[in-house]
């Protein structure tokens, strides 16, 4: 025997041994999750009622340094650690004079004066301005009143006669005993990113949404979350050893508008534990694209920023040190990866780029990948490495191109693969490369680069997942049949409602979609494309038909079984921020901003609508209204922080206090109002806070904001500054929230973030 041939021979059995543990690891790792599973639900189990010392899950982030749904009291700025969605906070210091709550009598009332709630839902960025209330004494008796300033405008509101005698302002509010856990989040970020889509040995897939890494078991139908990160996650890589996973995030801005720096962030898929945080203050933007070395036990992260430079850094991530930077390209970069044997090489491709690097005593040195011959493609869109140490890479001229192992240079050209742009390229452990294209095609090639037309894959290796620009995941196999595993929005998300009696809901956005879910199954029932962005949804209480209104004052209704149009009507050019059905279901009240409220006369269960009248008397759009439990009254907000009253079913203001103060609210979805003013924190102004939902028992208040976070409030929340649980996972504003209809889970959309969170109620 040759002596390279019993070096290969070794080398074969050295490869076999390192598969072999590789696999003892992963089935260490799932036995130490399910081990820690059964854990918790024995402890939910013996939990009965709050205790202050929970036992510490390891399926949550166990990290001291991030604030991951902990109880975060608001304190006299009233500002949160977390991200801006809006991005476009201007603090006008104008109006940054702490205001205290004059106590004058309110003799005659104007109608501004009679209100019990009001919110904003404004899609611009807000100036900010200064909500402080403070009383300097309670009112007498005979007033019965709470006044706030937001933006400088006095909000009035008034408290049940019932609580006037009693009412303290300087009651300090409780937190909720319950509290919320993520349980499942739907969509995936496709559409702007890539490499972003790996199967774990475990059976888990993992890919990114929002500023959330989902570890999803699809034959168990479960869900993990790492929630570490503060803002979007552009960029994902594992470890060699399927246990460590890098992710890598945008830079942000906290509600106090302090930048947040982009890093990446570094931890055990197992735990969920944070093991490293790289970068904090070194890169700048965003995080493109990383990768783990391969041949040097994955010591080393290859990593590249957004800045002009697309600037490349190699890091030990165990140490935390950077060994190397260099200016990489000032045009895009999409990719990088290191050679597989060697730890010093890296490849990066990208807009008209293709550079291989070595890595030479603290400097990395550049060649450019020479095309001669080949024509030169506007983009290389992705890299991945041959058994033999070539280098392969897909462009957008659709050709796949080999760079022989440690040169510059095109080995072997497959000219045509794909018509179009070649998005991915996987490498299978047989030998066999699969390519994936704009053409929406999968072909599979052999070692010699021909294309197989029937593909029989070794069982290891049967099942293929796909991450779409849809922000679709699908499952299935090279012979072609696919599901869908992940589904979800591919543009700003608005509109939520729940059923009224089944544990579904459904939302819609500016994508046109009309998506419905089970919240149970977590799957979708039925998916709907409109002729119009959605911003709002409503069921009637029959839960046979849904209302949805869009962009341009057209709404429609639908049947929930069917999907089908029952019937579509216009009211004004301008969009319909909310659509309510009274409790009974005899009425539509439809929030537009052009500052009316149309509202319709309902027949034959929600087939069948005719037009009322339409109340006028707001001053700006409308952002949230409510029914009364006798579906009498209506009350409404605009977007200059009115509050009025309504009859409804004459279209009349109801200016008497005395009528409005003690009515019973079948739903509580306004910001402002006696019942729910002290979600406002310090400093902020009538837009921050869009979305709010009582829960069906009256015991617990949702909110979402401006800057990524849902909160869970006591209810009624009648104190300045209540204290609050705090959960973020959303990178971009709330832009809704809502509790099923037995309050089991909360339902929270993102906008920009495109996600939909589930929590359950623990």
């Amino acid at each position: 025997m040759e002596v390279t041939d019993r070096i290969a021979s070794l080398e074969q059995r050295v490869q076999m041994q390192e598969d072999e543990i590789q696999l003892l690891k992963s089935a260490l790792a799932d036995v130490v999750r399910r081990l820690n599973l059964s854990e918790e639900q024995q402890a939910m189990g013996s939990r009965r009622g709050p205790t202050k010392a929970r036992p510490m899950i390891a399926t949550l982030p166990l990290r001291p340094t991030v604030n991951n749904g902990t109880i975060l009291p608001k304190k006299g700025s009233g500002t949160l650690p977390s991200p801006s969605g809006s991005g476009s906070r201007k603090d006008t210091s104008a109006l940054a004079n702490k205001r205290t709550n004059s106590n004058e009598h309110v003799g005659t009332l104007t109608r501004k004066d009679s209100g019990d709630s009001k919110g904003n839902r404004t899609r611009a960025g807000s100036t900010g301005s200064n909500s402080s209330g403070k009383k300097t004494h309670s009112n007498p008796p005979h007033e019965g009143y709470v006044k706030m300033y937001l933006k400088g405008r006095p909000i009035t509101m008034f408290m049940p006669k019932d609580q006037v005698e009693s009412y303290c302002l300087e009651a300090k509010a409780e937190l909720p005993i319950s509290k919320l856990k993520l349980d499942w989040v739907y969509g995936y970020r496709g559409r702007d990113c890539r490499s972003n889509l790996y199967l774990l040995p475990t059976g888990e897939t993992v890919y990114f949404i929002a500023s959330v890494v989902v570890l999803f078991n699809v034959d168990e139908q479960l869900q993990r979350h790492y929630t570490g990160h503060t803002d979007d996650i552009k960029c994902l890589a594992v470890h060699p050893d399927k246990i460590t996973i890098a992710t890598g995030q945008v830079a942000g801005t906290s509600s106090d508008g302090k930048q947040l720096a982009p890093h990446v962030r570094v931890w055990d898929s197992v735990s969920l534990n944070t093991l490293h945080v790289l970068g904090a203050g070194f890169f700048d933007r965003a995080l493109v694209c990383l990768a783990f070395s391969k041949s040097n036990g994955g010591n080393t992260l290859c990593v590249v920023d957004d800045s002009n430079d697309h600037v490349l850094s190699v890091w030990d991530w165990q140490r935390e040190d950077r060994l190397a930077e260099v200016k990489c390209s000032n045009e895009s970069v999409f990719a990088v990866d290191f050679h597989p044997t060697d730890s010093n090489i890296v490849v990066t491709c990208g807009k008209s780029h293709l550079h291989f690097w070595n890595l030479e005593k603290g400097m990395l040195v550049r060649k450019q990948g020479l095309f001669e011959k080949q024509e030169k493609p506007k983009f290389v869109l992705c890299v991945t490495f041959a058994e033999n140490g070539d280098a392969i890479t897909g462009d957008s001229s659709g050709n796949i191109l080999l760079w022989g192992k440690g040169t510059n240079r095109i080995s072997h050209v497959i000219q045509g693969a794909h018509e179009g742009s070649i998005f991915a390229l996987c490498m299978l452990r047989n030998g066999t490369l699969v390519s994936g294209g704009k053409d929406r095609r999968l072909i599979s090639w052999d070692s010699s680069y021909q294309q197989i037309q029937t593909v029989e894959v070794p069982e290891l290796f049967e099942t293929v997942l796909i991450g779409t620009t849809k922000n679709f995941v699908l499952q299935g196999s090279l012979d072609g049949e696919f599901i869908p595993i992940t589904q979800g929005h591919t543009d700003e998300l608005w509109g939520l409602a729940v059923h009224p009696w089944k544990s579904q809901f459904l939302t819609c956005g500016y994508d046109r979609q009309v998506n419905l879910w089970d919240s149970g199954s977590h799957q979708l029932i039925w998916t709907k494309t409109v002729e119009d962005a959605a911003l709002s949804a409503g069921f009637h209480p029959t839960g046979a038909v849904v209302a949805i209104g869009t962009q341009t004052g057209r709404w429609l209704v639908l049947d929930t079984d069917s999907k089908d149009l029952v019937t579509v009507h216009t009211d004004g050019n301008e969009q319909l921020s909310v659509m309510s059905y009274g409790p009974d279901g005899n009425f539509l009240a439809i929030g537009s901003h052009d500052n009316y409220i149309y509202v319709y006369a309902v027949a034959e269960n929600g087939r069948k609508y005719s037009r009322v009248g339409k109340c006028s008397g707001h001053s700006s759009f409308i952002t949230h209204l409510d029914w009364s439990v006798d579906s009498q009254y209506l009350v409404s907000n605009s977007g200059d922080y009115e509050i009025l009253y309504w009859i409804p079913s004459v279209c009349k203001q109801v200016v008497s206090v005395e009528t409005t103060r003690d009515i019973e609210w079948a739903t509580y979805t306004c910001t402002l109002g006696f019942q729910v003013f002290g979600l406002w924190p310090d400093g902020s102004d009538g837009t921050d806070v869009n979305g709010v939902s009582r829960s069906n028992d009256k015991s617990l208040l949702v909110t979402g904001d401006d800057f990524g976070k849902v909160h869970l409030f006591s209810y009624p929340c009648s104190q300045f500054r209540a204290p609050s649980h705090v959960y973020g996972g959303h990178s971009s504003h709330v832009t809704n929230v809502t509790f099923l209809y037995d309050d089991s889970y909360v339902v929270s959309t993102g906008g920009k973030d495109m996600s939909v969170m589930q929590w359950r109620i623990v």
